[in-house]
């Protein structure tokens, strides 16, 4: 039986350069990179090397990347410091965001006793933009803090419009970038963001590691303490062979890009003409019109067989998920989806199938056939 990954979304599978480069550091560079002997110094040099690399991609300053264990932490840390350390007042959120902020914010919220403002959300699952400026006519301190591309559906987020508007209101601007970030090209110094996260496991590096982009000068304090690694605001000893693959993850994918992106691009063009050819009634939620590699279909199945889809296509060997792998053992509908769903249509079974360049028309023909079966 052919193994089908389609959860590309939730986590990638490693690059063979990237597992080579963590080898041979594992293997070689293994001092502390906080030693000042020459096995420490030679990790450091790495180490750095591994941040102006990225840094170089984002065409921003080595010292603007902090290291961290993902964007879950990164999300974390920078929203409590907005509100701890910089004075903010109110979070301006969407609550098609990942758990990461939402969480996040709920708590600060708790703590604080911080405002939280939901902008609206539209039908196709994208943000109303007009609704956010409405919003931020209140002067109190704000930080907005919006994903780029939705992990669910692949709504994506006009960035310069959102940097446009935060500049014109002077507040601050995070954006959770974990599913663009390998993907798109992002010039920092153009689209002046105030904090941008990634997670290397979303492009083909490795678990347990991503990292902040912070504005320098931001004010920003640590929430780990007990060392001065990362320019002090991260204290821990760094996890040298994944920042190395990290880097190399990254570097490999922006090498990549085009050719990567227009392969992917015709196969999820294949899977949308599949889906409406072969499961009539089909229907993409947020529509065609949305990030490259992401398909959110709404299944033309009664609601009965929801609960026991993934489990029918897991035994044909096909990997796909019902949303954010974070919460996959939930048996509650999407919190994404219930913003842009029906209550009718949002019991029946949706599915989120994220493709990657290690994909081919193949494996999506063999997920169809399996569909197909469970509809009859």
């Amino acid at each position: 039986m052919k193994k089908v990954y389609l959860d590309n979304a939730s986590t990638t599978a490693m690059r063979s350069e990237v597992i080579e480069a963590m080898t041979t550091v594992m293997a070689q560079d293994y001092g502390n990179p906080s030693s000042t002997h020459s096995f420490g110094r030679n990790a450091k040099s790495v180490l750095e090397l591994s941040r102006k690399a990225i840094a170089k991609e984002l065409n921003v300053s080595a010292q603007e990347i902090i290291f961290t264990s993902g964007g879950t932490e990164a999300d974390n840390w920078i929203l409590r410091s907005a509100v701890k350390d910089l004075g903010v007042k109110r979070i301006i959120t969407s609550r098609v965001e990942h758990h990461a902020v939402l969480h996040s914010a709920l708590l600060l919220e708790k703590e604080f006793g911080i405002e939280i403002d939901y902008v609206n959300v539209k039908i196709d699952g994208t943000i109303d933009y007009t609704n956010l400026v409405e919003k931020l006519a209140n002067p109190i301190k704000s930080i907005v803090s919006l994903m780029h591309v939705n992990n669910e559906t692949g709504a994506l987020l006009d960035l310069d419009r959102v940097v446009q508007i935060c500049t014109e209101h002077n507040v601050l601007f995070h954006s959770d970038t974990v599913q663009s970030m390998g993907k798109v090209r992002l010039d920092l110094q153009k689209t002046a963001i105030d904090f941008v996260i990634a997670s290397a496991h979303k492009f083909h590096g490795p678990k347990g590691v991503g990292f902040a982009y912070v504005k320098k000068n931001s004010g920003l304090q640590p929430m780990l303490h007990g060392g001065e690694q990362e320019k002090g605001l991260r204290a821990g000893t760094e996890a040298v062979h994944q920042i190395v693959g990290m880097a190399k993850a990254l570097t490999v994918a922006y090498e990549n890009l085009e050719i990567e992106r227009s392969q992917i691009e015709l196969l999820k063009s294949y899977l949308i003409t599949q889906l409406e050819e072969k499961l009539k009634g089909s229907k993409i939620n947020g529509g065609a019109a949305t990030f490259y590699n992401v398909v959110n279909v709404l299944l033309p199945f009664s609601k009965e067989k929801t609960a026991m889809i993934l489990f029918h296509l897991d035994m044909k060997g096909i990997a796909v998920s019902r949303g954010s792998a974070c919460q996959s053992g939930s048996i509650k509908p999407s919190h994404v989806l219930a913003e842009m769903l029906s209550a009718e249509d949002l019991v029946k079974p949706s599915l989120r199938i994220s493709l990657s360049h290690f994909n081919t028309n193949e494996d999506i023909d063999i997920l169809i056939t399996a569909l197909q079966s469970m509809q009859e």
